[in-house]
Parts: C-alpha cells; sequence; structure tokens
C-alpha cells in the first residue's frame, strides 16, 4: 500500500494484517514508496516482525530507521517522545513516514490500557505535523477489544488491501475509557506520607526497599530518579504533599505515588518539552525510565505507578 489519501498534514493508518503475506504486502509497499519520494522511513516494531520486514526490503534496508518496540516502546507511553517525536524532529522541514506497531501478542493487560491511550494521543501529538504513521495490528491473534479501540484511535483503517474511513474514530473517548482507577494492590507495603521536608528522606526509603526487592545497578538508579521527579511534583504540582509505596509484583518493582493533583494535560509526560521550557520535565523521565507507566487522574487527585523489572 502507499499512504492514504488525505488533505491532512498528519495521516495516521491502522493496517488490520492476517499471517505475514498480508504484513509485508501492508508495509512494504509503504516503505518503498516512502523512499521512492524521499520521505525519511522508519520502522519500529516487535524484533520477529522486524527481522521479516529487513529480509524483504534487501538492499533497501540499509536505508531504513529500524527500531525494535519491544524494547524502544515496552512502556508505551515513551513511545511518542522517544521513538515517533524522535524520528520526525530529526528530519525537520521533511515528511516522514513511520510504521508503528506498539501492540502485538503478548502485551499483558496490565499494559494494554497505556497502549490504547498511546494509540489515541498519537493524533493530538503529531496534528498539523508532516508525517504518516502506519499502526499494524495481528487481526488473527489480537484480542476483539484491540481491534475494537484500533477503530476508535485510528481516522483510517486498511484490512485486506482496502482502506476506509473508521466508522467509529473517536481518540478522545479511548484516553478516557482507559483512565482507570488503580486499585490497591494485594502485598503492597504501607504508604509513607510525604511533604517538602521529607522529600529526601521518602527517597532515601524507596531506594532502600528496592534494593531489598531485588533492583540494583543502573535499574536501582532509574528508580531512584523516577522517585525524585514524581515526588517533587507532587509538591510543586500536586497540592504540597503525597503518598508513596513501594512493593514487588512478580519480577518487577512497583513505586506508586499519590496526589492531590489533577493532571488536564492528557499528553502531559509525553510530549518533549521545549529546549527553553523550565520544569515540566517529572513525568516524561519516569515514562522513559520505567517499563511501564500507569497513570490515573481525575478532580480528586493522581495516581503514578512506574514498574521496574529487575
Amino acid at each position: 500500500m502507499t499512504a492514504p489519501t488525505s488533505t491532512e498534514a498528519f495521516v495516521h493508518p491502522a493496517l488490520f494484517y492476517r499471517g505475514d503475506r498480508e504484513y509485508l504486502n501492508g508495509t512494504v509497499p509503504f516503505i518503498r514508496d516512502g523512499l521512492r519520494t524521499g520521505e525519511p522511513v522508519a520502522v519500529a516494531v516487535p524484533g520477529p516482525n522486524l527481522a521479516l520486514l529487513q529480509e524483504a526490503l534487501d538492499e533497501d534496508a540499509t536505508t531504513v530507521h529500524f527500531v525494535d518496540m519491544t524494547t524502544a516502546g515496552r512502556n508505551p507511553g515513551r513511545i511518542i517522545p522517544a521513538v515517533l517525536h524522535a524520528f520526525a524532529d530529526a528530519h525537520p522541514g521533511t515528511r516522514v513516514r513511520i510504521i508503528g506497531e506498539p501492540i502485538w501478542p503478548g502485551r499483558s493487560s496490565l499494559e494494554y490500557p497505556a497502549c490504547a491511550q498511546h494509540e489515541a494521543l498519537i493524533n493530538p501529538a503529531f496534528r498539523g505535523r508532516n508525517a504518516t504513521i502506519l499502526c499494524p495490528y495481528d487481526a488473527d491473534r489480537l484480542d476483539e477489544q484491540v481491534l475494537t479501540d484500533a477503530y476508535a484511535t485510528h481516522p483510517v483503517v486498511v484490512s485486506r488491501g482496502h482502506q476506509q474511513p473508521s466508522p467509529s474514530y473517536a481518540p478522545g473517548h479511548v484516553v478516557e475509557r482507559y483512565n482507570l482507577p488503580l486499585s490497591p494492590t494485594e502485598g503492597a507495603a504501607e504508604a509513607h506520607v510525604f511533604g517538602v521536608d521529607e522529600l529526601s528522606a521518602v527517597r532515601h526509603f524507596a531506594v532502600e526497599r528496592a534494593a531489598r526487592l531485588g533492583l540494583s545497578g543502573t535499574r536501582l538508579e532509574d528508580l531512584a530518579l523516577a522517585v525524585a521527579e514524581l515526588t517533587t511534583n507532587s509538591v510543586v504540582h500536586g497540592g504540597g504533599s503525597g503518598t508513596m509505596r513501594v512493593w514487588a509484583e512478580g519480577s518487577q518493582v512497583v513505586c506508586e505515588v499519590r496526589d492531590r493533583g489533577h493532571i488536564s494535560d492528557p499528553l502531559a509526560g509525553r510530549r518533549p518539552p521545549a529546549l527553553d521550557q523550565r520544569g515540566g520535565r517529572g513525568l516524561l523521565l519516569a515514562h522513559l525510565l520505567a517499563d511501564l507507566v500507569r497513570v490515573h487522574t481525575g478532580p480528586d487527585g493522581t495516581t503514578i505507578r512506574c514498574y521496574i523489572a529487575c
């Protein structure tokens, strides 16, 4: 396929594929058409599909920027700033073409709400940008709800070689529907209350507890920085205080920060800040450091959970 026709600067189609043949039929012509018209092309997909495309593209693969989405996009919240925007911003003044596959069989139910919100938020994040982002979906192996959500997060859907406008495009509704309360977790540690005077102590507590739960080296340093940013945000933007818990879930350490603040911008933490912007990087850093970030925000407060693998 070539890029779906549109009068908009930004084009965001979903590609429903069934098997390797349909995957290649829907992606290889899209890539080669971009290369032929001089558009920089990036491919950010899971490892097996990455290898499939590299083999099919042959010599053309040398001119494509490849990213393993299972690594770069492990946390869906960092895909927009660290993968999509990073590539587009590296080619200012030029239309770019990207294949991004953030949802694949094996994504957990814990990760999926953040994935669906990510797909919805691509639309406001790239509104007005000269870019085409094609998002493949394995229609044979993904749950029906995932495909239903894809219709809501993509204005155009391509299936079996035919493209059509989505009859249920409503990305804002998806963002809100997956803004789910984060219920108490069995086995979670007692909450520690902090204010400005306790910031240092609560950070030391988080690091010490995470170390006892198995984090070490750079992963422990990542948690320390994320905790520092999130607790400072609570003091500055979340009503002056908050609570923090740290516990283990399987092979991951979870850090939760709750406060009385309300995040009104759905793209907070997912939009690269302007070079001259002061502050506003705390949640972005948490997204860049953690393997998963889940957020629930409302008039009564905000809860942020960071998951970091041991």
